[in-house]
């Protein structure tokens, strides 16, 4: 249970998760790399080659985590550097992980390991991406390599990060690579999206048959509002948008049943009859990813004014994380990840009042019988944010991107004392969160 100044997480595990293009750095031929060369498409022209460097920095990274007392730890393969040529394998690329996923459950630190995080080799993307004929074949002989040689390390996989964000990102809005504006082509890529989560939900546990491997999508849900309850166009928008954005795609991932405006690939069989919406075969957990809501006013992310926000503009919303954790639960009964969440705070002004909230709508949903079994922050270092590039800030940690230096913000060790504690007390209420802030939004915006 949770009260003003005080919660209790027991049993659930608490972490942090990452995107090895948002912190890896160096040289890869990847759709990203090829995207923050081109002038314009990141608001602060940066790339991702310098990132956080984390490709060199593992060590460091994985000693710092352990030190903070974290359980969890979500991270991302990055394809483009494990097979940089197609059907070629980069050994050494794989020692790396080997040597980086050693360590973590060396400290006790338990890996949720992420296969597509918006990044893929750029000969990929360049053939067609998921819009290519034999992109699902593509893609499971890389599933299959990764699972085969990471698997004796690995039993927790995420296949898939935030298809409706990729799909509106990369195909509707055109502001990820390959930077298109189709609404058509978009609901193709959902459902080719859908049925390479199924193959290799399939294929991973055909190759570790055990009881403890464990599949799922890191779906990014929100809630969606009218901007104004009584205007009829806001009312009937808000729905389709929902549905859209998140009702349709998370049902065919995790029920294997597509619905309007997704379609059935060729090959992919439909679940048996008597499946649906509320029959989870292609998940065995729920991953859930959540930051905000969006208020409707048109077709696109919306903030209205005089509500708290981030430094993106995005509503600061505690609440909405229980209601898609009760949704999700109430509809596919299935363990409760909560796979990122987290908010951009340059000067860590109010990121421990953030956590404190949305931690404590956590404990108020255990306590109502949803199993939310982990929590992992987004992020744990400051890290290259996509089109945002290296100006938004989300970390625990601080990054000097000039000296690479990490400096543990006071929200890091706020989260560091909640691990300790098992949950929040009246005292870590009074060290780190009394007095802290949200800016309020003074106009409507469209951020995202």
């Amino acid at each position: 249970m949770a009260t003003d100044d005080a919660f209790r997480l027991d049993g659930m595990l608490l972490g942090v998760a990452s995107a090895a293009t948002q912190i890896e750095g160096g040289d890869v031929e990847s759709n990203w790399s090829d995207w923050g060369s081109r002038p314009g498409t990141i608001a602060d022209g940066s790339t991702p080659a310098r990132a956080t460097d984390h490709w060199r920095r593992w060590r460091e990274d994985t000693e710092l985590m352990a030190s903070l007392g974290v359980q969890i730890y979500r991270l991302s393969v990055e394809w483009a550097r494990l097979e940089p040529q197609p059907g070629q394998w980069d050994d050494a690329a794989f020692r790396r992980y080997r040597a980086e996923l050693e360590l973590l459950r060396t400290k006790g630190i338990r890996p949720l390991v992420t296969l597509h995080h918006f990044s893929h080799p750029l000969w990929f993307e360049r053939d067609g991406g998921w819009l290519a004929p034999g992109a699902l074949w593509v893609w499971e002989r890389f599933v299959a390599e990764v699972v085969t040689r990471l698997g004796d390390l690995v039993s927790e996989w995420v296949t898939i990060n935030e298809p409706n964000v990729y799909v509106t990102g990369a195909y509707v809005f055109g502001h990820f690579p390959p930077g298109h504006r189709s609404l058509r082509e978009g609901m193709r890529v959902y459902s080719v999206l859908a049925a390479a989560h199924l193959r290799a939900y399939t294929l991973i546990h055909a190759l570790q048959p055990g009881p403890g491997t464990m599949v799922g999508v890191a779906h990014h849900l929100r809630p969606f509002r009218p901007g104004n309850p009584r205007n009829p166009w806001h009312r009937a928008l808000t729905p389709a948008m929902r549905h859209l954005f998140q009702g349709a795609i998370v049902r065919a991932m995790t029920t294997g049943e597509f619905t309007f405006p997704l379609r059935r690939p060729a090959g992919i069989p439909a679940p048996p009859a008597g499946s649906g919406e509320g029959h989870a075969l292609y998940a065995d957990f729920f991953g859930l990813n959540y930051y905000s809501r969006t208020t409707v006013t048109r077709f696109d992310d919306g903030t209205p004014p005089g509500v708290p926000v981030n430094d993106l503009g995005w509503e600061v919303y505690a609440a909405g994380l229980g209601e898609m954790a009760r949704w999700a639960w109430e509809i596919y009964r299935l363990p409760v990840w909560v796979t990122e969440n987290g908010t951009c705070d340059a000067v860590d002004a109010f990121r421990s009042r953030y956590l404190w909230e949305h931690l404590s709508v956590l404990s108020e949903a255990r306590a109502q019988g949803i199993p939310v079994e982990r929590y992992y922050h987004w992020c744990f270092v400051d890290n290259w944010e996509w089109n945002e590039g290296e100006g938004p800030r989300f970390g625990l940690v601080a990054l000097d991107y000039e000296t690479q230096e990490r400096t543990v913000r006071d929200s890091g060790r706020f989260f560091a004392e909640v691990i300790r504690a098992g949950g929040g007390t009246p005292e870590l209420h009074a060290k780190y969160v009394a007095g802290q802030e949200y800016p309020v939004s003074e106009q409507a915006t469209h951020p995202r």
